[in-house]
């Protein structure tokens, strides 16, 4: 494409192409675009100045914007200048910060030529002027002519837009490409704040991907205009270079990862998705290229596979969209747009079309819109699954509507039918009545005997460890008071003595300390602290105790509330003590665990249960020999919003043909008196409702593991 532009140049204006061409300054300068006076040196490669500056091989470009396409070599460009006033300074800006080296060759006094080196290959700080682009100072003489060449050399594409102006006329226009620079890097910045906030709240990865888009691309265009190097990496030159190609095949990368999931793919042209694939890979291998320095080569790579891939990804979304999928129309409509301004940028730099505000900044017009309309379009995929959501639950809802009228009518039918024969099966009904009662009945007088049996459980516990302190407090109440009798009987004899007459002071002390050795006060000290200590003891430990019987037995059974779980075994573990045989090794291991959204007091039954039947079976093979151990361990489950408790034994264990039957109603293998068969059931029942589950791992002889896992938190 690029040999048939210079070819159709070349017969268009074959008759009029010169070979020099002046810029005659005559007035006032404010900003000369002087782009149709350079001349290109079309001579052998690799030439020093002197043979560039005494060449004839110079062709005159005749345009506005030079495109002087992909070179790995330095081009070299002539500008004559004819000055027509008095002495004047005007400054040679070259509007394209992309340029990797840029080295101005002036006249001197002594009538030779000197060297200015601008570019990014060195720090930002170095330049004279602290804007993106290139600016030389230029004294004209007045009356004269001069002829100053352009050394250039560049990683992307040379182009040259270069103007003679006034330093009023170049702030201006660097005050003006901020204030649109400034808007474009703000308006990004929204958006990606914006959607990042959204991919929080509803955790879909389309906006995390549409952020690193918008990020990414946002980079990219500051590294066009070059306020990347200015901004963010001013003493990194290198990278200055890389940057663009970098961040360029990043955004790409990150457009197509987002153009996946927002026009879901998987469902809507999965047979495709190889392709984005494909893309991906060359987008990784263009970052690798700039990053390991294969600049020119990664540049090319990330235009072609860029140029490609946005052309398929078009494709892709207008496919989709016409299969009828709604949200696709913003992806169409915004990567059209998108394309038009690359389109209108690519048309300025060959010169077809004009070079003003417009086409220079024809990209970061139609990102902004393309961002905002790719945002629209993830709200309105958003709001379309809601109203797919509320449509289906309508849909629902009229089905249910519709159930529930046909039941009322077959409800009529049947009670027509159940009034005829009413008088047939009233005996019938009496019976079953009856039998329904006696079910009843017995039902809740197993409930309640499971009840009981746990109640007898919880009270031998309590019991038995209140028990201890309680003997202690009261052991130390006959001794204590002994001993504040004889502190009372000290304190009446030293007021006796002090209060006596006839004897000196020295009498007194002396009769005071032959009746506290008598006393022994030294030894009634130690153990009236002694003895309080044991009450103090003793009151803590019975405290602790009503604490954990507190702790087990909450009535919050209609109620969720969050609640530590380590809290609740430990409290079911004060309970069993009294089951608990000092021959049996008990190891606790809790985890860090947050509090659990549950019934407390029906998972403390369920712990209770579980755990009764782990010192069962170990007592059972165990009976008063030493070796018998349980353990129990809390931690956070492999799905992180779930805990698990487990609780093992090294008991009998639960025989392969009837694991299966362990959570049936009225299923023990306990000896008549021992069990009603309730406990795992009620276990198993409670955690389900809890909408969690358990496990069960065992051998027989060798012990038994139950996992209980509960979610953190119920989705209700």
């Amino acid at each position: 494409m690029r040999l048939c532009l210079i070819l159709l140049c070349f017969f268009v204006f074959a008759g009029n192409l010169q070979t020099y061409a002046e810029v005659i300054i005559n007035g006032p300068i404010q900003r000369l675009s002087v782009g149709k006076s350079l001349s290109l040196y079309s001579g052998p490669e690799g030439a020093s100045f002197s043979d560039v500056s005494s060449s004839k091989d110079f062709i005159l470009l005749d345009s506005d914007v030079p495109n002087l396409g992909t070179s790995n070599t330095d081009k070299w460009l002539r500008l004559p200048i004819t000055n027509e006033n008095e002495d004047i300074n005007v400054l040679l800006e070259i509007a394209y910060p992309l340029l990797d080296e840029v080295e101005l060759f002036l006249p001197d006094v002594s009538g030779g030529y000197k060297s200015i080196k601008l570019g990014e290959h060195q720090v930002f700080s170095k330049r004279p002027y602290q804007i993106p682009n290139y600016v030389f100072d230029i004294h004209m003489p007045a009356h004269t002519t001069q002829v100053f060449y352009l050394r250039v050399k560049s990683t992307e594409q040379i182009i040259v837009p270069i103007h003679i102006s006034s330093k009023l006329a170049v702030m201006l226009q660097a005050n003006k490409d901020n204030l649109v620079s400034g808007i474009y890097m703000g308006i990004v910045l929204i958006m990606a704040i914006y959607n990042l906030f959204l991919f929080f709240s509803v955790k879909e990865r389309g906006y995390l991907y549409y952020v690193l888009y918008v990020v990414f691309a946002g980079i990219t265009q500051m590294g066009i205009e070059g306020y990347s190097f200015q901004y963010l990496w001013p003493n990194w030159p290198n990278f200055a270079t890389t940057g663009p190609i970098l961040f360029g095949s990043l955004s790409g990368l990150a457009a197509l990862l987002f153009a996946d999931a927002f026009l879901q793919l998987r469902k809507n042209a999965n047979s495709l998705r190889w392709v984005f694939k494909v893309f991906i890979v060359f987008f990784i291998a263009t970052s690798l290229m700039a990053w390991f320095n294969w600049k020119q080569t990664a540049f090319l790579c990330m235009q072609l596979t860029t140029g490609i891939a946005s052309l398929f990804v078009l494709y892709v979304s207008y496919r989709v969209m016409i299969n009828g999928y709604k949200p696709a129309r913003y992806f169409v409509f915004g990567w059209t747009i998108l394309l038009l301004g690359s389109v209108v940028f690519l048309l300025k730099d060959y010169g077809i079309l004009e070079y003003n505000d417009f086409t220079s900044n024809a990209v970061q017009i139609a990102s902004v819109i393309e961002m905002a309309l790719l945002s629209f379009g993830l709200a309105y995929s958003i709001n379309m699954l809601k109203e797919e959501k509320e449509v289906s639950q309508a849909r629902e809802l009229a089905i249910s509507l519709e159930n529930e009228r046909l039941i009322r009518e077959q409800n009529i039918i049947l009670e027509q039918k159940v009034e005829e024969r009413t008088r047939e099966l009233t005996g019938s009904n009496e019976s079953l009545k009856t039998t329904l009662t006696h079910l009843k009945e017995t039902q809740s007088q197993l409930v309640e005997a499971e009840k009981m049996a746990s109640l007898g459980q919880l009270t031998a516990g309590v019991a038995h460890e209140i028990n201890n302190p309680i003997n202690f407090v009261t052991s130390n109440v006959a001794p204590l008071k002994r001993d504040i009798q004889m502190i009372w009987d000290t304190l009446e004899e030293v007021e006796r003595v002090a209060l006596a007459d006839g004897l000196s002071l020295s009498e007194k002390q002396a009769h005071i300390n032959v009746y506290k050795e008598e006393m022994d006060i030294a030894y009634l000290r130690t153990e009236v602290d002694f003895l309080l200590k044991g009450l103090h003891d003793g009151a803590h430990r019975t405290a602790e105790i009503v604490k954990s019987l507190r702790i087990f037995s909450r009535v919050d059974e209609d109620t969720l509330k969050f609640t530590d779980i380590n809290e609740g075994l430990e409290s079911t573990m004060v309970i069993l003590s009294s089951l608990v045989k000092d021959s049996v090794q008990v190891e606790k291991s809790y985890g860090n665990l947050p509090k659990v959204e549950c019934h407390a007091g029906k998972l403390n039954q369920v712990f209770l249960n579980v755990l009764t039947n782990a010192v069962y079976a170990v007592n059972k093979k165990f009976e008063t020999r030493k070796g018998g151990k349980l353990s129990i361990e809390t931690g956070i489950y492999e799905d992180e919003s779930f805990i698990y408790v487990r609780i093992a034994d090294n008991g009998i264990g639960i025989p392969h043909d009837i694991r299966d039957k362990v959570f049936e109603p009225f299923f023990t293998t306990k000896d008549v008196g021992e069990g009603t068969g309730l406990g795992m059931s009620i276990a198993y029942n409670t955690i389900a409702k809890h909408n969690g589950k358990i496990l069960i791992k065992s051998e027989v002889g060798e012990g038994t593991v139950f996992t209980l896992i509960i979610p953190i938190q119920q989705n209700i």
